[in-house]
């Protein structure tokens, strides 16, 4: 697959320029498959090299690849509705305009500031999050993509499951598509860390969503740690088995198309954010990133996958040439799979 050439010049340029530590990849078009592992998993306190399966905290990643498919799988089993109202689920926020759906696809419009947020503990915080949250005037008119919005999915998870989110992840995707090393409780001499902070020193096989961190196992939006090989066996099983049979076809081909309620074409579907790939059909792709610097794309109609897993905030989040040298690197890609197919 010489085909993806620039791609792969691009992210060996991004840890030899220092833009990342390291980085793990893979690049599968149907069975064919590129796979590196290639610079250190950290800098700090002293430099240590990378290896095939340390797991990455995925961030972001885990509303796709948890919170989604459980959403979905209560769909299918009638226990809710795209367009039920979030206070049907959620009685301590007031407002009945915003749904499921507006969650789903960051169109709810719901924000707000939380004084002191990160000095709460978990049940000050989620008390905070429905009661002081108002709705702006974007619902339904635009999208804001906002963490809120998954804190609120997996907090309606567990008022059906009656069990913490994490765990019904847990129980409802992560064990039946035998992930072998997906986790919320991962032992730190597995993980890749993450930041160095002053309060929590540096963060390692613990989530670096501040969230996260205080929520723990009542977290929807960010928590998973994941090795490449999970996010491997999880993207072949999404685009080319609906999810080895957990989800059916009509919501799988849901997850590819807009899902809005704004008028015209949007960008996203249920959960996912929506591209549209440089062949002639311009045919749509699903992306999602997390904020530590993970990433995946994935194209159902011609069986092909990129995952990329960076601690772009090791040893500090401030870290804006990541962003660009993403940018470029999703728009080489984008143009070398088409080639010879």
């Amino acid at each position: 697959m010489s085909k993806y050439d620039m791609t792969i010049t691009k992210l060996h340029q991004m840890v030899k320029e220092g833009i990342v530590p390291g980085v793990s990849y893979v690049i599968f078009d149907h069975h064919d498959t590129i796979k590196e592992v290639t610079g250190l998993s950290q800098v700090y306190p002293t430099p240590e090299k990378l290896h095939d399966g340390m797991l990455y905290d995925v961030a972001s990643l885990t509303k796709v690849i948890g919170t989604v498919p459980v959403i979905a799988i209560l769909i299918q089993a009638g226990q809710l509705k795209l367009d039920d109202p979030v206070n049907k689920f959620l009685p301590a926020f007031k407002d009945s305009r915003p749904t499921v759906r507006n969650l789903l696809t960051h169109t709810s419009g719901i924000a707000g500031y939380i004084p002191h947020r990160d000095e709460l503990n978990a049940p000050e915080l989620k008390r905070a999050f429905l009661a002081d949250m108002h709705v702006e005037d974007s619902l339904n008119r635009q999208i804001k993509y906002a963490d809120v919005n998954y804190l609120y999915l997996g907090w309606i998870i567990e008022t059906i499951c009656n069990k913490p989110v994490q765990q019904v992840i847990t129980e409802r995707v992560i064990k039946p598509l035998n992930l072998p090393t997906a986790t919320f409780n991962p032992a730190p001499q597995d993980c890749v860390p993450t930041e160095v902070q002053t309060k929590r020193g540096l963060i390692k096989g613990t989530t670096h969503d501040p969230k996260g961190f205080i929520l723990k196992e009542h977290c929807g939006c960010a928590g998973l740690f994941a090795s490449l090989d999970d996010l491997t066996i999880f993207s072949h099983a999404l685009i080319e088995s609906n999810l080895n049979g957990l989800l059916s076809s009509q919501i799988v081909n849901a997850m590819f198309e807009d899902q809005t309620r704004i008028p015209g074409p949007h960008t996203r579907s249920l959960g996912w954010k929506l591209f549209h790939a440089v062949s002639a059909d311009h045919h749509l792709l699903i992306s999602h990133t997390g904020f530590t610097g993970t990433w995946m794309v994935l194209d159902r109609q011609n069986d092909q996958g990129f995952i990329v897993l960076t601690n772009r905030v090791h040893p500090t989040a401030n870290n804006q040439e990541y962003l660009s040298a993403r940018d470029h690197l999703f728009a080489t890609y984008l143009i070398e799979k088409e080639k010879t197919l």
